[in-house]
């Protein structure tokens, strides 16, 4: 796990704290309340899924967390493997995603299998084979808008422009499209996720510099 500055930190807890950082700032996300709209299955099924997420990340790309506190963290995945592997997640995650559908019923399967394919079929159709994919930036709720998130992406991109390649990411709030924006990406498409949700944005970012 890559700080934004500092040593590298990895272990059970370094995980534990992400997961649960990154379950907060996507609980309200319209995707999970589309997924899971009662608030207490989406915080058990959110934890389950970026604890799975954080380790995949952690072992096959790039997890950025702030040095002095847990405030979020940006997951990215090289361009070398950008695509997010079933298999990988079942090695990292397999007891998460036999756990999660014990936990808050089988009803969310259907959408949460239509909208991993529509991301798939999207990501492998926009974007240039070697690239960047920013699988997953979150913020706190309480630290939002404070530069935090800034802080999280800025070594990504900033080993994207060396390597000179492209940057791939997917989001489900307008707000967001602003911020992402401001750091060089445009939108290349709208669309429902899982064709009946609330919109999503896919957007890409050419190299800078």
């Amino acid at each position: 796990m890559t700080p934004v500055e500092g040593p590298v930190a990895s272990g059970a807890i370094a995980v534990k704290e992400t997961a649960g950082t990154l379950a907060r700032a996507f609980h309200d996300d319209p995707p999970s309340i589309w997924l899971f709209p009662d608030e207490n299955k989406r915080k058990i099924a959110m934890l389950g899924d970026f604890t799975a997420t954080t380790r995949y990340g952690l072992r096959y790309g790039d997890v950025y967390v702030p040095s002095e506190a847990g405030d979020g963290a940006a997951i990215w995945l090289p361009p070398g493997n950008p695509m997010v592997s079933t298999l990988g997640m079942l090695r990292v995650g397999a007891w998460q995603f036999i756990s999660t559908p014990a936990k808050v019923g089988f009803g969310y399967l259907p959408r949460f299998f239509r909208m991993v394919r529509q991301m798939e079929e999207l990501h492998k159709r926009d974007v240039p084979k070697r690239h960047w994919y920013l699988m997953v930036l979150g913020v706190e709720p309480e630290r939002q808008g404070q530069g935090v998130g800034s802080g999280l992406i800025g070594p990504g991109l900033a080993k994207a422009d060396r390597d000179r390649l492209p940057c791939y990411l997917e989001t489900a709030k307008e707000i967001n499209v602003t911020f992402y924006k401001k750091h060089g990406f445009d939108v290349l498409r709208e669309v429902p996720v899982g064709g009946d949700g609330p919109p999503m944005w896919t957007m890409l970012r050419k190299p800078i510099g």
